[in-house]
């Protein structure tokens, strides 16, 4: 005789959606190592931006095409805030900190394109934003820093550095060493936060009111949050490396 199928509550609906599953399992060197679905889809928005630089390239123009003018555009703006912000360094830094925005424009927009599943049926897949895993943001995190400490031995060299570390007042060295820690903490969970509770709140939207509100609910958290948290994130990045380096 079969059992009637156990309601699935909201609780546990949400449970299983911000859970970060293994996808597959790799065995190298008699090692095994496990394979996350936010890897996986790491993996794949970072060969989404190569296929796209790689198309987008092929072709340029002195006349430029409508996709080319876009592009100009994009760079365009990725340099007008390195410039404004780095000064005459502006260059080094560029591609680096457009890189960051666009990985995380890709990653955090990739979910407005999921379907949305309600009334007794369910999505045949989920696309999820990446950067509701804090292993992601933290890395991202910590690359910025790293960068920021780097480039100050670099322009400042390391006595300049170590003096930056005491000023204005060698009172304030545990404090100026706290910022290293600080930072990047502040960096990875304001966009873990909130990236997360926006998927949250998107799950509690299609679990209470299924394929009405969810699509313009979706607009603001999947589109326009994951577009600010984007260009948050790569602003205050922007900023720490200036700051290390002025």
């Amino acid at each position: 005789m079969n059992q009637a199928a156990v309601p699935v509550s909201i609780g546990q609906r949400i449970t299983e959606a911000i859970a970060i599953k293994t996808v597959f399992t790799l065995h190298l060197f008699g090692y095994s190592v496990p394979i996350s679905e936010t890897i996986l889809a790491s993996w794949i928005v970072i060969a989404v931006i190569f296929l796209l630089g790689l198309v987008s390239t092929r072709r340029l123009k002195e006349i430029p095409s409508k996709p080319q003018v876009l592009l100009e555009a994009f760079i365009g703006f990725i340099n007008k805030t390195a410039e404004d912000n780095l000064g005459h360094h502006w260059r080094e830094y560029a591609a680096f900190l457009g890189s960051i925005f666009t990985f995380l424009l890709i990653a955090n927009l990739a979910p407005i394109v999921s379907p949305v599943g309600g009334f007794g049926h369910e999505a045949p897949f989920a696309i999820k934003p990446l950067t509701r895993d804090i292993n992601i943001t933290a890395a991202f995190a910590v690359v910025v820093i790293l960068v920021s400490i780097a480039s100050s031995l670099r322009v400042r060299n390391p006595v300049g550095f170590l003096k930056s570390l005491v000023t204005p007042v060698p009172l304030m060295l545990p404090f100026n060493l706290l910022e290293y820690i600080i930072k990047p903490f502040s960096l990875a969970m304001r966009l873990f936060g909130n990236m997360l509770a926006a998927f949250i709140l998107m799950q509690l939207i299609e679990a209470i009111m299924p394929m009405i509100m969810p699509p313009i609910f979706s607009l603001y958290f999947d589109l326009f949050d994951g577009l600010i948290q984007a260009v948050v994130f790569s602003f205050l990045s922007t900023i720490y490396i200036a700051e290390a380096i002025e």
